[in-house]
């Protein structure tokens, strides 16, 4: 199953597929590891939602909601 990783809950886990966007934005998630094939789990998300943390090739990674919808993941269940 395909989502966006700002729809994800803490614990579940998912394989990049695919960043959209354009410009610095995707330029900026890619500087940070954000390719296709990474493995991500959201770990925590803010107390108002936003912003949330993913741990991402062995680091933790805080992303705004806004980031995380441009980036397509495939669910792998909960880690």
């Amino acid at each position: 199953m395909l989502k966006s990783l700002d729809l994800f809950v803490p614990g579940e886990a998912g394989i990049i597929k695919a960043v959209s966007g354009e410009g610095k934005i995707r330029r900026r998630l890619f500087d940070m590891g954000v390719t296709p094939g990474a493995a991500v789990t959201l770990r925590k998300t803010a107390p108002l939602g936003d912003p949330i943390e993913v741990t991402i090739r062995g680091y933790e990674l805080t992303l705004r909601k806004a980031e995380a919808a441009y980036i397509t993941m495939e669910v792998r269940g909960n880690a």
